[in-house]
């Protein structure tokens, strides 16, 4: 346990972080990095957010591999350890692998655990561990955020405290049945009948664990479960969860149903589901011992939405800008998991990595730097390119760099003519600004999957306030710097080069 209290007693603060799991150990990185003063409250007692308690059954579903084509620490690397912080420093870097046991590539829970702690040592950052946020108001020009331990005042809060609330759905009787963090030991769950309200991966991890002891397991929802095989994305559950969806196919006696479910009651022996299916229509009356809501979160919004922060999701995530504001409320940020509700263009129907580490650890240092800027007048190093360079620096982003890989269709590397007729690296931004914003010329390189799942860069060229996308050819390698991708990404950004 951390020690509590040392640091950031209440007061007046450039900017307040409240959270200290992966979101907010990034961000507070990030500003120390740039010389911004900021507090970091957290109400829990120690580095690790929602990690001190999920996945329930410990091992999570993103990779640190240890052996890697890419160099362990260099930037390459990052791209193949989704789950390690990011760091200026060599032993602020690839944290993850250095405390994983070497069973799997997958951390445990304790693992993650380890390692934002090690990385928050290691840093030097500063938290006030045990201060838990109460409520927030807006006074004059800057915000009062109550807590705890007194009142915190800024011009600049971000909230990085995860979708922590557990929630339902609007199902009559469902508040009768535990939801998914409220799991037993799965031997409590020995010789009985499960059914499990969802089919996204907490539903599947559920399942997976408890075969070994559950007499039968029923997952349902209303529609077809999304396998992330199949779609050739992070969109569905993932391949270390499909034991059931095997079981399933095979006619194993577990089962993966499509059903509305109408009711569900409480019975002497347990409970009955009352249902309608939805791909194969009928009704279903269903008796099992347990039932499991694997529904999902919320953010604790506590008074939120009286300050005028807007939700979507079902109220259960604040609406954001690329740069993941509050869209109704200027100078309220969100970092970590919540920044999933950022504006984004989804292609093909696929979203961003942004609830997971791998993901919103990149919308941390870009958001940090947009505070900068924004709000301080920090403006960050735009280093000059020679346009004879630019063909090939823009490939070998598409290849391998790890922000575009980790966040597709999502963030963009960004080249752009400054005002006095050069080109200057933009750095790695939003690809929803790029293409909605009203910038100079420039052109910003992506990763994308295509309809089919296929991965290809993709080129957007804005000039004289147009933006043209051209999607370039998918590699077996996803390597791009080959004569032909040069021969066309020149033609696609000659008239930038002139």
């Amino acid at each position: 346990m951390a020690e509590l209290n040392p640091a950031h007693p209440p007061g007046r603060y450039p900017v307040v972080i409240v959270g200290s799991g992966p979101g907010g150990l990034q961000l507070s990185y990030a500003l120390t990095r740039l010389g911004i003063n900021h507090a970091v409250v957290s109400e829990d007692g120690s580095p690790g957010g929602m990690f001190q308690r999920f996945p329930i059954l410990q091992r999570l579903i993103s990779w640190s591999k240890p052996h890697a084509p890419a160099e362990r620490g260099t930037r390459s690397y990052e791209r193949f350890d989704w789950n390690s912080l990011i760091g200026d420093e060599p032993a602020h870097r690839a944290i993850l692998p250095q405390v994983m046991d070497g069973s799997s590539y997958f951390p445990s829970r304790s693992e993650m655990e380890k390692g934002l702690a090690a990385f928050a040592e290691r840093a030097g950052l500063a938290i006030r561990y045990g201060c838990k946020w109460e409520s927030i108001a807006r006074e004059d020009d800057e915000f009062v955020l109550t807590t705890s331990d007194g009142e915190y005042r800024s011009r600049v809060v971000v909230f990085a405290v995860g979708m922590a609330e557990p929630w339902k759905p609007s199902i009559p009787g469902i508040e009768e049945v535990p939801h998914y963090a409220e799991t037993r030991p799965p031997r409590d769950y020995a010789g009985k009948s499960l059914f499990i309200v969802g089919k996204r991966n907490s539903g599947f991890e559920l399942a997976d664990g408890l075969l070994p002891w559950a007499r039968q397991i029923i997952l349902a929802s209303p529609h077809s479960a999304l396998l992330s095989v199949v779609t050739r994305s992070l969109v569905g559950a993932r391949a270390r969860y499909l034991q059931p969806y095997e079981d399933h196919v095979l006619g194993g006696g577990n089962l993966i149903m499509d059903l509305s479910i109408e009711r569900i009651e409480r019975t002497t022996e347990g409970y009955r589901i009352h249902a309608y299916g939805t791909t194969v229509p009928g009704r279903h009356m269903i008796d099992c011992d347990e039932v499991i809501a694997a529904t999902g979160f919320q953010v604790p919004m506590r008074n939120l939405r009286d300050l005028g922060v807007v939700t979507i999701m079902q109220d259960r995530l604040p609406a954001q800008t690329p740069f993941w504001e509050s869209a109704t409320v200027s100078g309220i940020y969100f970092a970590g998991t919540i920044s999933q509700g950022a504006t984004e263009l989804k292609k093909y129907g696929i979203p961003s990595s942004s609830a997971a580490v791998q993901g919103f650890r990149y919308n941390a240092l870009i958001l940090a730097r947009h505070i900068a800027e924004k709000h301080f007048g920090i403006e960050q190093a735009r280093p000059a390119l020679r346009p004879e360079s630019v063909v090939d620096f823009l490939l070998s982003e598409a290849t391998e760099a790890p922000e575009l890989w980790s966040q597709r269709s999502y963030l963009a590397r960004v080249v752009e003519a400054d005002e006095s007729g050069g080109l200057v690296d933009g750095g790695i931004v939003p690809l929803a600004h790029f293409v909605d914003s009203s910038g100079p010329d420039g052109a910003a390189i992506a990763v994308e999957n295509d309809e089919s799942g296929d991965i290809h860069p993709a080129l957007y060229v804005r000039s004289r306030g147009e933006v043209e996308e051209f999607l370039f050819p998918s590699s077996p390698m996803h390597d791009y710097r080959s004569q032909d991708y040069r021969m066309a990404m020149k033609d696609k950004v000659d008239a930038l080069l002139r």
